[in-house]
């Protein structure tokens, strides 16, 4: 018994506290560990993040089925921005690519499926959930910068 309390002391001490990750891509790994969230829910809401080796790991592992370090250091340089922000208020939001975007709520009598509209600002074009356009792993970004403005 008190080896069992040791040993779950001693990973209770070893994890970040609320660590958590978010994803920027679609696939396994392809996720981010969240180091710091300031002004969640406000008008300069932030979370700064920062890639995590184990993740890589597993992205080359499980979707690239490579096994390789040069994978692990690639999906490492990966170009991403390890900040993202939102004004909650009005919606307009950064990824963990870079990219402007623009919440506008319920998606309401459009050609797009999705339950939420979703910008992408630079190329004047609405998400439309399917995987190639990255949706769900937006969709996820916001809500996490957002949480009210998303139900």
């Amino acid at each position: 018994m008190r080896c069992l309390l040791a040993v779950l002391c001693a990973v209770t001490l070893a994890a970040p506290a609320g660590a958590a990750t978010l994803y920027y891509g679609a696939r396994i790994g392809m996720e981010l560990t969240i180091v710091k969230k300031s002004g969640i829910g406000s008008t300069h809401a932030s979370i700064l993040a920062r890639h995590d080796r184990r993740k890589a790991r597993l992205y080359c592992r499980e979707y690239g089925h490579d096994f390789t370090q040069e994978c692990i250091d690639a999906e490492m340089k990966a170009p991403l921005h390890f900040e993202i922000t939102a004004n909650c208020k009005t919606g307009e939001f950064t990824t963990f690519y870079g990219a402007a975007m623009l919440f506008q709520g319920r998606n309401k009598g459009t050609d797009v499926t999705t339950d939420y509209r979703i910008t992408a600002v630079d190329e004047k074009a609405v998400l439309d959930g399917s995987g190639a356009s990255g949706y769900d792993y937006t969709l996820d970004q916001f809500k996490a910068l957002c949480p009210k403005r998303v139900k």
